[in-house]
């Protein structure tokens, strides 16, 4: 008995600990935003977040975030995650070198991937377009280490060659086996994977920055450069929207129906 309410307080100490560590700085987000920086009208105001709605750029960078983020989204539903199974289901002798490739983002730095991709998207906003969408392909493959390894653990997690070898002796085709019974059996490695993507697509500044492409982050670190209470505004209601609409996302139901589509 002594044990289980050591165990309980322990448990409380650290979600309150980590509640304190991330929640102070949103605190202080907000206490800065409503702040009045005028002399002669000290207080509270909403001024800062009256104000979002009037920047300039802000609701296109927003929308073009938002499509980049579900490009890169389709990406790890129809090629990562199909991929990932394939080698851990057909190709074993290749998890180690695939692994490897996955992993190889984290061990470049950012500069150096802008140097290499700036040739390509030079070319890109040349011929094709000049839209910060095309950034979905360098995003893809920033994110390749964190869902790899949110994939890897949820299908070692699973015994997938049972499911394939009963789902194929019932007659199910490779597609049937990939899409409708092992991707809804690791929705939530896939779903763990698409938090990442749209958390790093909302924040990845340095890359999108270098290349000149007007998205979120570069929009709100341009408006800090004129009104550093509206920035901070600005990237505060982005986390909450984010938050929420990372809490609309993960609908099981929902991520059933799509996934268990019959594509035999």
């Amino acid at each position: 008995m002594k044990k289980s309410i050591a165990v309980k307080i322990w448990r409380y100490a650290i979600i309150f600990v980590v509640a304190f560590y991330l929640l102070t700085p949103l605190a202080a987000m907000l206490d800065f935003s409503t702040k009045s920086m005028s002399l002669l009208s000290p207080g509270r105001s909403l001024d800062s977040w009256r104000a979002i709605a009037t920047q300039p750029d802000l609701t296109l960078a927003i929308t073009r975030s938002l499509i980049t983020a579900a490009i890169v989204m389709t990406v790890i539903l129809f090629l990562i995650v199909p991929t990932a199974i394939w080698v851990h289901l057909k190709l074993p002798i290749l998890r180690r070198p695939f692994e490897l490739l996955c992993l190889l983002p984290l061990a470049i730095p950012a500069i150096v991937i802008v140097v290499g991709v700036a040739p390509l998207y030079r070319w890109i906003s040349i011929h094709l377009t000049e839209s910060p969408i095309t950034l979905a392909g360098v995003y893809s493959m920033l994110i390749l280490p964190y869902t790899y390894r949110s994939l890897s653990a949820a299908l070692d997690a699973v015994d997938i060659h049972t499911l394939a070898e009963a789902a194929r002796t019932l007659g199910a085709t490779i597609p049937r086996v990939i899409f409708g019974i092992i991707m809804p059996t690791i929705r939530t490695g896939i779903i763990n994977g698409s938090f990442i993507a749209i958390a790093l697509v909302l924040g990845e500044f340095t890359i999108s920055n270098i290349l000149n492409y007007k998205t979120f982050q570069v929009v709100i670190s341009q408006i800090g450069l004129n009104n550093g209470s509206i920035a901070v505004a600005v990237s505060l209601a982005s986390l909450i929207f984010v938050l929420a609409l990372l809490l609309i996302i993960p609908n099981k139901k929902r991520q059933g129906a799509v996934l268990d589509v019959d594509i035999a």
